[in-house]
């Protein structure tokens, strides 16, 4: 989509959150591509990352599970990023994941009771709330007399390999109630060498944008003479279409922001997905979005919104 079009499908949205009404929006030769999409329905090959959404909304769903669990993903049946106990009920069968990887401490992402009662045997963490980690699991490894895992501290653009992928954890724009708590994003890869992109997955949630750090740590900064394309992308958007001044904006991002972000990269060489391979959204919050078939008529192109229990393979390059 070009900016022209771009910017007039931004001011229609907007005008029309500007009154009491939801935002209503049109279709329109800007918007996504319906499905059969090449991601999704299919078989992965070894090479290739598979991606099981578990759940895809935001924190205001506490009460309303019903549309949409709280957002977390399984990589390769194998690992989880986040995990909570609505989320558990998308698991395929006969899955028992024991990595675990959070990106923050807020409860839609995180419940010690539920990685203890799911057997998860290795947490990864950002080393800066590893003590609050340590009591919350202590505690309810006592109470269920269940085994504590294994919690391992991550810094800032330390990467780490489990299970054939390699995370790289790079820091989110998100506040917590502790001030001293660096909440994540990460990038996975899987394939990745010197001559090969294999699969370089930018999984960023929850955070307002994407920090300048966070961008230098994966490569896709064009200010980086030398950077490293990403070639699949999933990201929040809180934000629902035309609610660009919401007031969450400094700890979320907005669909018009992903797909800005989204666009960028792609002009700039440094997001390079495979034909009818969209971007992905998730974490999306109750206000100020419509049905999913809705969102299908109405996301800008390339953006998709992933649902719960959406399987998508990444190939790789």
């Amino acid at each position: 989509m070009n900016r022209r079009n771009f910017l007039k499908l931004s001011t229609a949205m907007v005008v029309a959150a500007g009154t009491n009404q939801e935002p209503v929006f049109a279709a329109t030769e800007t918007t996504s591509p319906k499905a059969p999409y090449s991601t999704e329905g299919i078989k992965a090959r070894p090479q290739d990352l598979s991606v099981r959404f578990l759940g895809t909304g935001a924190s205001g769903y506490y009460k309303d599970m019903t549309r949409r669990r709280h957002s977390s993903v399984l990589l390769d049946r194998k690992i989880l990023i986040d995990l909570n106990k609505c989320g558990w009920e998308m698991m395929p069968k006969r899955c028992h994941p024991e990595v675990l990887f959070y990106t923050h401490s807020h409860p839609d992402h995180y419940e010690p009771a539920t990685a203890i009662e799911a057997g998860i045997k290795r947490i990864y963490l950002s080393e800066t709330w590893m003590d609050k980690a340590r009591k919350d699991f202590q505690k309810y490894s006592n109470e269920k007399h269940l085994p504590m895992p294994e919690l391992l501290p991550l810094s800032v653009g330390q990467s780490v390999e489990e299970e054939g992928l390699v995370f790289t954890p790079m820091p989110a724009n998100h506040a917590t109630g502790d001030y001293k708590e660096q909440a994540l994003i990460y990038l996975v890869e899987k394939g990745t060498t010197k001559e090969s992109l294999g699969v370089r997955l930018l999984y960023a949630t929850d955070t307002g944008g994407i920090m300048g750090i966070a961008g230098r740590i994966s490569g896709i900064d064009p200010h980086l003479k030398v950077g490293r394309p990403i070639t699949a992308f999933i990201m929040e958007a809180t934000i629902g279409m035309g609610m660009n001044e919401d007031w969450r904006m400094f700890n979320h991002s907005s669909v018009e922001q992903v797909a800005r972000i989204v666009h960028m990269l792609q002009k700039e060489g440094r997001y390079l997905p495979l034909d009818g391979q969209p971007a992905y959204i998730t974490h999306m919050s109750k206000t100020g979005w419509p049905t999913q078939e809705g969102l299908d008529k109405m996301l800008p192109a390339p953006l998709r919104a992933a649902y719960d229990g959406l399987d998508v393979v990444f190939k790789s390059r």
